[in-house]
């Protein structure tokens, strides 16, 4: 016990626990991007809705709803310590560096692309999770069946050009986050190797558009009216 509580205070146990955080996180955009995309099918939001139903209503979705929440924080609080550790460690500040010999510009701007990331979230939460979760929503009928219509809300906050603006500028920090933060979650976690390593890293930098491109696309396509 005291060995695993020591590696998990230590530097590498902290990145670790970034690491399987990360994934986990990754996967979750990977689901909340395909019940998402389901307002692409231009239904009226039926798809949509139905697939919002099922993630609000089913069980284990809940609970993992709490896990997800937990992944969050500890992935926030990691990286916060993380951040402040390595600038404690480079005090002292090169007139002069040239960074990008060693790494990418977004590799060193994970702690303000991170942040970011974090107050979009917050105001995505107040948006949708709130609402569906304590205001309550409007109603729809679907084969005699009521559901929550998160539908209208979605038109309703993506008909102010603001909004979208802010949405889509912040899926570019969501790019630039995943472009580093995939493909470093598999090799903290010790899972490289020469046969599936490039592989992991062009899975990562499709990852990296195609999830953040749709996000985006969402609220423009609204916003545009080519979603009705």
């Amino acid at each position: 016990m005291g060995h695993s509580k020591k590696f998990l205070e230590s530097s590498l146990g902290k990145k670790v626990i970034m690491g399987i955080t990360g994934l986990f996180l990754i996967s979750f955009l990977l689901v909340h991007c395909g019940v998402n995309a389901c307002i692409f099918a231009n239904d009226g939001g039926e798809l949509f809705n139905n697939a919002a139903h099922f993630m609000g209503t089913n069980p284990l979705i809940r609970t993992m709803e709490f896990v997800l929440f937990f992944g969050l924080i500890l992935h926030i609080v990691q990286a916060l310590i993380l951040t402040l550790n390595n600038n404690k460690a480079r005090p002292i500040k090169y007139a002069k560096t040239n960074g990008n010999a060693n790494s990418k510009w977004y590799s060193r701007s994970m702690g303000l692309l991170g942040t970011l990331l974090l107050i979009f979230l917050i105001i995505h939460l107040g948006h949708f999770w709130v609402k569906s979760r304590f205001t309550g929503l409007e109603k729809v009928i679907y084969d005699g069946v009521e559901y929550e219509n998160l539908y209208i809300v979605m038109q309703q906050i993506f008909s102010y050009g603001v909004v979208v603006f802010v949405y889509s500028l912040s899926m570019i920090s969501l790019a630039y986050h995943l472009l580093h933060g995939f493909q470093s979650a598999f090799q903290t976690l010790g899972l490289n190797h020469k046969n599936f390593t490039p592989l992991i890293k062009k899975t990562g930098i499709a990852f990296s558009i195609i999830v953040p491109l749709v996000f985006a696309m969402m609220p423009i396509a609204m916003y545009m009216g080519w979603i009705k």
